[in-house]
């Protein structure tokens, strides 16, 4: 599939694992760096500067999500989690330090692809829409005018509550990635409460309907269930 020059950093310690995702990547045309303990998985990182991490969490000297701490201090790099927890605690705790995705073993070897093409797609884009953003989101038939605060999808305009727009235009911010209902909640409300992910919910349910998704049509937006939501970008 052609040479596309992105190196990835696998940071798994289950040999017969990373070779074979090793061997999935290079098929794809991705550069492969591997290590397999946490502080080895920070020394290849420093030395190589990989443009995204495939990280697990089970490491022998330490726990995984130390990595992403130490990452996140000096680098928006995305990092995929590929683990055996299946818990939705760990999958929260891992995306709240800063992961931008989290798949679950066993795994798809074409899902992993794809979720790693999305990540370095939202990775090479990052930086030109600006805290407050301008300008306009695109993603399929979806058009959000940040200048004007109006969406329109599939040509038609879309009429949102502030609180509606406000959500959208966040989850657009992060195209790619998981944002867990905790960090969506804080940025629009400022705060957690025993009503929030139901308030959310309900926005979301309205957001939807107001786009003219059906249920479980997924053209704009995943519900990744009991974790949070993920804009699509294409």
């Amino acid at each position: 599939m052609g040479n596309n020059k992105y190196k990835v950093l696998i940071v798994e310690d289950d040999r017969t694992i990373a070779s074979f995702i090793q061997t999935i990547l290079e098929t794809n045309g991705y550069q492969v760096l591997t290590a397999e303990r946490c502080r080895q998985g920070i020394l290849v990182f420093t030395s190589h500067l990989p443009d995204l991490v495939v990280l697990d969490l089970g490491l022998p000297d330490m726990d995984g999500e130390e990595f992403i701490r130490q990452i996140r201090s000096v680098s928006t790099v995305p990092i995929i989690v590929l683990s055996a927890r299946t818990e939705e605690a760990d999958k929260v705790s891992a995306l709240d330090l800063g992961a931008n995705d989290y798949m679950t073993k066993p795994f798809g070897t074409g899902e992993l692809v794809a979720r790693i093409r999305a990540a370095l797609r939202t990775s090479r884009h990052a930086g030109l829409i600006p805290e407050l953003p301008g300008g306009n989101f695109v993603a399929g038939d979806l058009v959000i005018d940040f200048d004007r605060r109006q969406v329109t999808a599939a040509g038609k305009s879309i009429h949102l509550t502030q609180t509606e727009y406000n959500i959208l235009a966040l989850l657009s911010q992060h195209t790619g990635k998981v944002l867990t209902y905790a960090a969506i909640i804080r940025e629009i409300w400022g705060g957690m409460d025993d009503g929030s992910v139901k308030k959310l919910q309900v926005n979301m349910a309205n957001i939807r309907k107001k786009l003219g998704c059906r249920p479980g049509d997924n053209r704009y937006f995943i519900n990744e269930l009991g974790v949070g939501y993920r804009m699509l970008d294409e």
